[in-house]
């Protein structure tokens, strides 16, 4: 296939002939290049002052725009989203025409419709489909709905309903657009996508909208009021009062959840479009060359595309777009669709839509199926770079290569990766196995596996499987089997399969996920494997089950968690959810908390996949909870209404398990909060700000909504711990740590500042937080005084943990993690004014094997030590994913233990 501009002219085209006999006079009046709005308007004005009719104008401006596009597509090679862009700013253009002069009739006769303030009322005229997206063919008739504010009435000389006088409005519109005159028509006028279609009335109120999407809203609506926009007046779109229709649309189009219910509705719309499609071509074979309604057309991209768009752009608004080609871009970059698969995609839609336009631009009729005249087909294959001759022709051989990858991907995605069986097909296999049976019924319960049965019984009078609908009683009875074939081929335990209907229990009222794994076999397929590794990943996710929906990301077992990208992605549905006037605190708690918990869930998943080692995890869970961190602060700020700057010279110190960086599943975050406002005089009142956002932040971070929590938050840390002050200042931070005053950190504390770190925050602060942590740790010490406090504390912790008798606790066991950590931090204390090698909070495995090359220990006490602290984290994590004990049988552990006591006896003898 070639791409370079080719030797067929424009001229072919009939409609050009004319347009160019016609209209020869009227053609030079439109501006060189590309026709958009302003050189359209231009046009018009021209023709107006040259003593046209505004109808008449329209019309010629229509006629002498598209054969400048036909110009620029066929001997210019014009991008197809150009053409599309003209098409729809000639729309544009007319259409606000049409209403101004629409609007002055009916003022003349009624007087402008005013609400009960006194204020006129806003009429909107909605774009649909091609138009809403900006992305309007050439001889495309436009979608509309005309929508009115609220109810009211007209001033006079007579007055009428609001209600009445936008009808009118309606019908003027329709005259001055859709009407064919001598000079042909504007478009053609379709206003079947209103509520309640043909039967419902031309306008409708915006209550009277909002009531019918509540009430009637059908599925396959939703995907039509995606691409819905305010096109008309240009006015109310400048001023942004036609935002108040985006308010009511939105939540119609896009649901608060994983919407993958929403599949059936668009089996349907489908399989509605593909018997028309099979209806016009009855009786007439060259029909089937329909590129956008045959299979594998332009409809089944778009349907690909606005079916992930409406699962998933409830949660995430960075994925609404109503462009196509935007929309793909989207859709692979957050994981939805391979890039390889949505670059062929956006390539196909390409093809096809400017097949189309030729298509078009031969007669200016609305059709898109390939003329069956030789000679036009010769001129689409010569002015898109193919060659047809007697024998072949590259075109048709490429468009169905291109219609086969599109159909394909669609059947993959709506089907299973079958092609849907025609209403007969199924009509004539009703004898074929055994009809579905709902979850609870006798008949399906009988075909399980005896185990599996029992589980399923319990289900047949649980009050929840009762107030479920049929159609949700016939998914879960297909899960269920799937889970016992599953069983069946060897492809999951019985144990995996039972937790997954001790998981699918509380789940049964939650129609969203029982239809997800339905859509998305794979995903239940990998949700079973998971299940049967490890018991911890059921609990998480019962707890959290939108996660699941992570399975069926192709990236999930690749990578590692990366800082940055994760960061982006929020402040994209940052950006998202203010363009869409949504960005209130409820909906930004819940953004986190999905995205905290789909990363969990991704490194979960590594983990007891064996694709990551246990410091990985630590590191990777550390990481995430930086900077989840990162991304509260800068948004909780953005809501204190006490703020007295843009950015807050602020900063969090994590310490134990999130200080080293070896946080775990679950953990707490032990976080202290620092302040250091140069540019605020009074420090009371950056202590009252910074008090305040401290609360703020905490309860950001903590505070359980519907999707779930966070994280819980300690900060006895701080200085003077529970009876502190949430935030304190650098300086006061400093003076506390090294004893200046009469208020100071005891050795405690300064033990735990071995292994704190700035994890988020102003970065100003970062190097001054960690030259006041150096400080302190360097400062002289007695060494015995030393060694017998921390000694007096690990007594003091181990009173506080017992161990059962005859087990080892891996943690809190002499010899277990909590000697080795006590041991680093004594080292630390003592040693690190001479070692500045142990000033580095790089965790207490290297630091042991620091210690050891200083000379601090022996030789091989500290790497012995070191592998020992590995090992022993190892059993720890492996047992909390499995919900299991910490404390084992002490001959399992006994060479860890023995390497543990070794590293004490040397440090405290």
């Amino acid at each position: 296939m070639g791409t370079e501009t080719s030797a067929a002219g424009a001229d072919h085209s009939r409609f050009v002939q004319r347009v160019r006999r016609r209209y020869e006079a009227e053609l030079p009046l439109l501006a060189p290049g590309l026709p958009l709005r302003a050189s359209i308007d231009a046009l018009i004005d021209e023709l107006l002052a040259r003593g046209r009719a505004l109808p008449s104008a329209l019309r010629v401006a229509r006629h002498v725009v598209i054969e400048r596009l036909a110009v620029l597509d066929v001997e210019q090679a014009a991008p197809m989203t150009d053409i599309t862009r003209a098409m729809t700013e000639l729309a544009e253009a007319t259409l606000d025409r049409a209403l101004i002069q629409a609007y002055a009739d009916q003022d003349e006769r009624h007087g402008p419709p005013l609400n009960e303030r006194g204020e006129r009322i806003d009429f909107w005229v909605v774009g649909m489909g091609k138009l809403g997206a900006h992305e309007l063919n050439v001889s495309s008739d436009v979608d509309l709905i005309y929508v009115y504010e609220e109810d009211g009435q007209t001033s006079g000389p007579k007055v009428i309903t609001a209600h009445e006088y936008f009808a009118q409005v309606a019908r003027s519109l329709y005259t001055l657009i859709g009407d064919t005159t001598d000079d042909g028509f504007v478009f053609r006028v379709d206003l079947a996508l209103r509520p309640n279609g043909n039967s419902g009335p031309p306008v409708v109120s915006l209550s009277m909208l909002e009531e019918y999407f509540l009430v009637q809203g059908r599925e396959w609506e939703r995907f039509a009021w995606l691409k819905s926009r305010v096109i008309a007046p240009s006015a109310s779109i400048t001023s942004g009062r036609a935002k108040h229709l985006a308010a009511t649309v939105t939540p119609f189009v896009y649901r608060r959840y994983l919407d993958y219910g929403v599949f059936d509705g668009l089996r349907q719309l489908h399989r509605k479009v593909r018997e028309e499609a099979q209806r016009r071509a009855a009786g007439r074979p060259e029909r089937a060359n329909d590129v956008k309604l045959s299979r594998g057309g332009i409809r089944e991209i778009e349907f690909i595309v606005q079916l992930l768009q409406v699962v998933r752009g409830g949660q995430f608004p960075e994925m609404r777009t109503r462009s196509t080609l935007k929309a793909l871009d989207k859709l692979a970059a957050g994981g939805l669709m391979k890039p390889e698969s949505a670059k062929r995609l956006a390539e196909a839609y390409v093809f096809l839509r400017r097949v189309e336009h030729r298509i078009q631009f031969l007669d200016d009729q609305q059709t898109h199926v390939l003329p069956t005249s030789d000679a036009d087909l010769g001129w689409i294959a010569r002015s898109m770079g193919f060659t047809c001759t007697e024998d072949t022709c590259e075109l048709l051989q490429h468009l169905g290569e291109t219609r086969e990858f599109v159909a394909m991907e669609f059947d993959a995605l709506l089907h299973d990766g079958k092609a849907p069986a025609s209403p007969a097909s199924n009509d004539g296999c009703r004898s074929c196995g055994l009809p579905p049976q709902p979850v609870d019924s006798p008949a399906f319960i009988e075909r399980l596996p005896p185990a599996l049965a029992d589980r399923v019984r319990g289900w047949i009078d649980h009050p929840r499987v009762r107030m479920l609908r049929e159609e949700s009683k016939l998914r879960l009875s297909k899960l269920v089997m799937r889970s016992a074939q599953a069983v069946a081929d060897g492809s999951c335990s019985q144990e995996a399969a039972g937790r997954f209907i001790d998981w699918l229990e509380p789940l049964l009222r939650r129609e969203s996920y029982l239809a997800l794994l339905v859509e998305r076999p794979e995903v239940q397929n990998r949700l079973l494997r998971l299940l049967g590794l490890a018991r911890w990943p059921a609990q998480f996710l019962m707890r959290h089950p939108g996660v699941i929906d992570e399975l069926a990301d192709e990236r999930l077992l690749h990578g590692r968690f990366e800082r940055d990208s994760y960061i982006a992605d929020l402040e994209a549905r940052h950006t998202a959810w203010s363009r869409f006037n949504q960005a209130d605190e409820e909906s930004l708690l819940d953004t986190l908390r999905r995205a905290h918990h789909a990363e969990v869930f991704r490194t979960l998943v590594r983990d007891v996949e064996g694709h990551i080692t246990v410091e990985q995890v630590a590191d990777d869970l550390s990481a995430l909870a930086d900077a989840t961190v990162e991304c509260c602060i800068s948004w909780a700020w953005q809501h204190l209404k006490q703020r007295h700057r843009d950015t807050p010279q602020f900063g969090v110190i994590a310490y134990g398990k999130l200080g080293g960086k070896e946080l775990g599943y679950g953990s707490d975050l032990d976080l202290v909060f620092i302040f250091d406002d140069t540019a605020e005089t009074d420090n009371d009142t950056a202590v009252v700000a910074y008090g305040a956002f401290v609360r703020k932040l905490i309860n950001w971070l903590t505070t359980r909504t519907a999707v779930g929590e966070l994280f819980d938050i300690d900060t006895a840390l701080r200085p003077n711990g529970n009876s502190g002050l949430l935030v304190t200042s650098l300086t006061s931070y400093k003076n506390y740590q090294e004893g200046r005053g009469s208020n100071t950190a005891w050795t405690w504390e300064h033990q735990a500042i071995t292994r704190a770190r700035y994890c988020a925050g102003a970065p100003g602060l970062a190097s001054r937080f960690e030259a006041v942590r150096r400080a302190v740790i360097c400062a002289e010490r007695d060494p015995l005084a030393l060694r017998g406090e921390i000694q007096a504390m690990r007594e003091k912790l181990r009173a506080a943990r017992p161990v059962k008798e005859g087990f080892f606790d891996v943690k809190h066991s002499p010899g277990g993690m909590v000697d080795a950590e006590f041991a680093v931090q004594y080292l630390v204390l003592a040693h690190g004014r001479q070692h500045p090698g142990l000033l580095d909070n790089v965790g207490n495995i290297a630091l042991l094997q620091r210690a050891e090359a200083c000379g601090l220990l022996p030789a091989g006490v500290g790497s012995a030590a070191a592998d020992a602290y590995r090992e022993l984290r190892r059993a720890q994590h492996r047992a909390r994913l499995d919900e299991k004990p910490t404390q084992v049988d002490p001959a399992s552990a006994a060479a860890e233990r023995d390497a543990v006591l070794a590293l004490w006896r040397t440090v405290f003898a």
